[in-house]
């Protein structure tokens, strides 16, 4: 999947789900949902270590930074512009920082 990697999309939802989609131009209805998985964000990477306060509170190891997380809820769906059509398979991300719909296709 991934030849067209990134394209910008705009996506209905219904009940939490992709519907429908808009790629250059053109609307798409979603025939099949696939699969959906969740790729995390990539850690920050510092060559310098974190300043620590001595007055900052003891955190847990295992608790998640303030403000961290994010990364792409992706679907792989079929859809097709008209119903005629067979429906071809492509991948919308939801970037949950920036709160975009990008599009792979195969």
């Amino acid at each position: 999947m991934r030849a067209n990697l990134g394209e910008p999309v705009e996506v209905w939802l219904r009940d939490g789900t992709p519907a429908r989609f808009v790629w250059r131009g053109r609307r798409y209805t979603v025939m099949f949902v696939l699969d959906r998985h969740f790729v995390p964000a990539a850690p920050s990477v510092s060559s310098d270590p974190p300043l620590i306060s001595p007055d900052a509170p003891l955190v847990s190891p295992d608790a998640e930074p303030a403000g961290a997380g994010g990364g792409n809820d992706c679907w792989r769906v079929e859809a097709t512009p008209e119903r005629t059509l067979p429906p071809a398979r492509y991948e919308l991300c939801h970037d949950l920082v920036a709160d975009r719909w990008l599009l792979s296709r195969d």
